[in-house]
């Protein structure tokens, strides 16, 4: 549990074009769980909640309007923040990805830091990093 009892007290929030199969994406190539889908009225999602472990991710349809702070990635894939998920199985996480044909940007590989990491993006240019490294964990010092 983190600061005042909650499993995570840092949840990233995001847009997608087609949030629905964004959420179809997250949870069969990634291993997301729905926790909550709001629906728009208008064929989007006007807001969900994804977990995964401890953490907790929430997205919803672009509005396109300006009056939105936060929009899908550009088509030209200008990002400005990612993700990391630490993982327990690094390697079947990047199998499971591999098998599902995910855009795979940096295949897996050893870090200098520690633990190993494969970077994806999803259908929409979301960039994910996924590791075996866990920051929270104790070090060994050297």
């Amino acid at each position: 549990m983190g600061e005042n009892g909650y499993k995570a007290n840092i949840i990233p929030g995001m847009r997608y074009r087609d949030a629905h199969a964004a959420i179809e994406w997250l949870c069969e190539v990634l291993g997301f769980e729905r926790r909550m889908v709001v629906p728009d009225g208008e064929g989007g999602v006007a807001h969900a909640e994804l977990t995964l472990g401890g953490g907790m991710i929430m997205l919803g349809s672009d509005q396109g309007n300006a009056d939105d702070f936060v929009v899908a990635p550009t088509p030209d894939g200008t990002l400005t923040q990612n993700a990391y998920i630490v993982v327990s199985e690094i390697e079947a996480a990047y199998e499971r990805a591999k098998d599902a044909g995910a855009n795979i940007v940096s295949e897996l590989e050893e870090q200098h830091y520690g633990g190993s990491l494969f970077s994806v993006r999803d259908p929409e240019g979301q960039l994910w990093h996924l590791g075996s490294y866990d920051p929270w964990a104790e070090q060994e010092s050297g």
